[in-house]
C-alpha cells in the first residue's frame, strides 16, 4: 500500500484527520494524527523508545488515559488494564456525539479541547541549603499534551462517579466544553488552577 493510500485512512471509518492543524504551535509536533489503521492501536512500540510517543496518534493516547477502572480518587489497579478496545468504542460514540451537538470534525475538537487544556507552567521543588523553594518552569510540549489527556479523562471519570449519566456522554461534553474553553470543564479549571499556583510561585 502506498503512502497516498495510507494518508487516506479515516479513523473509525468515519472521520477524516489529514486536513485538521494543530494551531498552537508548541504543541504542533507533540500532537500526532497519524494513523496506523482504522483504530489507533499501536500495540505499545513506541514504549521503550524515547519521546516516541509524540509519534502515537492523539485518540490512542487518550484511550490509554481513559483505561481506569473509575473510583474517584483510587489509583488504576488494573481492572480496566488491557479494556483498551472496550474505550475505544467509549470514545468512537463520544465523536459521533459531538458530531450530532456540533456538526464539526470531532476529532479537530479533541485537538481543540487540548490546546486549551495544556498547561503552560508548572511548579518543581528546589532544595536549597536545607529550605524547599517552589519554583515556576515551563511544561515540555509531550507533558502539555500529556497533562491535558489527564485532565479531560479525570473530567470523565469524576462526572460519571455515582451518576447516571453514560461515559460517552460525559466524554463528549468535556470535550465540547474544554474545546470552547468553558470553565465549566474540569480539564479547563486543573490547566486555570496549576497555572495559577505556578504564577504565585514565581
Amino acid at each position: 500500500m502506498s503512502g497516498k493510500e495510507r494518508a487516506n485512512i479515516l479513523l473509525f471509518n468515519k472521520w477524516d484527520t489529514s486536513k485538521i492543524e494543530v494551531s498552537d504551535l508548541g504543541l504542533q509536533k507533540a500532537i500526532s494524527l497519524r494513523l496506523p489503521g482504522v483504530y489507533p492501536i499501536t500495540f505499545g512500540r513506541h514504549e521503550h523508545q524515547r519521546l516516541k510517543k509524540a509519534e502515537v496518534n492523539v485518540i490512542e493516547r487518550l484511550a490509554n488515559n481513559m483505561m481506569h477502572f473509575g473510583k474517584r480518587y483510587a489509583k488504576n489497579t488494573g481492572r480496566m488494564g488491557g479494556k483498551k478496545m472496550r474505550v475505544l468504542k467509549i470514545i468512537k460514540t463520544a465523536l459521533d456525539i459531538i458530531h450530532v451537538e456540533t456538526g464539526k470534525n470531532p476529532v479537530e475538537l479533541v485537538v481543540r479541547a487540548i490546546e486549551n487544556a495544556s498547561p503552560n507552567e508548572d511548579t518543581t521543588r528546589i532544595v536549597y541549603g536545607g529550605v524547599v523553594y517552589h519554583v515556576s518552569v515551563d511544561v515540555a510540549p509531550l507533558r502539555r499534551v500529556d497533562l491535558a489527556l489527564r485532565f479531560i479523562a479525570e473530567g470523565v471519570k469524576e462526572s460519571t462517579y455515582s451518576n447516571p449519566q453514560a461515559i460517552e456522554e460525559a466524554l463528549a461534553n468535556e470535550i465540547i466544553r474544554a474545546a470552547n474553553n468553558d470553565m465549566a470543564s474540569h480539564a479547563i479549571k486543573k490547566k486555570n488552577e496549576q497555572e495559577r499556583i505556578a504564577m504565585a510561585s514565581r
